[in-house]
């Protein structure tokens, strides 16, 4: 799908945001939402990541958004926002179907804690899931957890479209999101 950006529009906050205009597509119909989020209360405030893909209109094509938080060295809160085409959107669904996390459950993972949490939350044609975890420092925390399988199906995923998304905004907007 082709998008065509339509003048952006001044928000109350600042933001620039652009709207979406589509045109015919090939790909399937099917609804999409995926949401990740990582954060904690700490000596410097709440800092946090997140972004999220929500599809438009006819569910092909995609608005992606990004917030990162930080109040260290007193850093500001960073936003974008910008549309993505069903070709970027098919290849999110790949690899989220690739992944086999629709089949994990987080009963068994750890729970979050003072160190922060870790939220993913996908909708895909009519499977919807969410987790819920406490922040993964590295693959230790991993194997050391009750469902390391299911844990480990969670932490690739989320490196990987933490990738996706890192690369996204370098591209789209020539800067470093972190």
């Amino acid at each position: 799908m082709r998008i065509s950006p339509t003048p952006p529009t001044q928000l109350e906050d600042g933001l620039r945001r652009t709207h979406c205009t589509r045109k015919k597509m090939t790909s399937t119909n099917e609804p999409f939402y995926l949401r990740y989020y990582s954060g904690h209360m700490g000596r410097f405030g709440h800092e946090f990541l997140e972004f999220d893909f929500r599809s438009v209109g006819d569910g092909r094509s995609a608005v992606a958004r990004y917030a990162n938080n930080s109040n260290y060295r007193n850093d500001s809160l960073i936003r974008k926002e910008m549309c993505v085409s069903s070709v970027l959107v098919e290849e999110i669904k790949r690899i989220i179907k690739s992944s086999e996390i629709i089949k994990e459950d987080d009963a068994k993972w750890p729970q979050k804690n003072k160190d922060g949490r870790q939220q993913l939350e996908i909708r895909l044609g009519n499977d919807h899931i969410s987790f819920e975890t406490a922040k993964i420092g590295s693959l230790v925390d991993v194997t050391e957890s009750d469902d390391p399988e299911g844990l480990r199906v969670f932490y690739y995923l989320v490196q990987d479209l933490k990738a996706l998304v890192f690369s996204l905004i370098a591209l789209h907007f020539k800067i470093k999101p972190i």
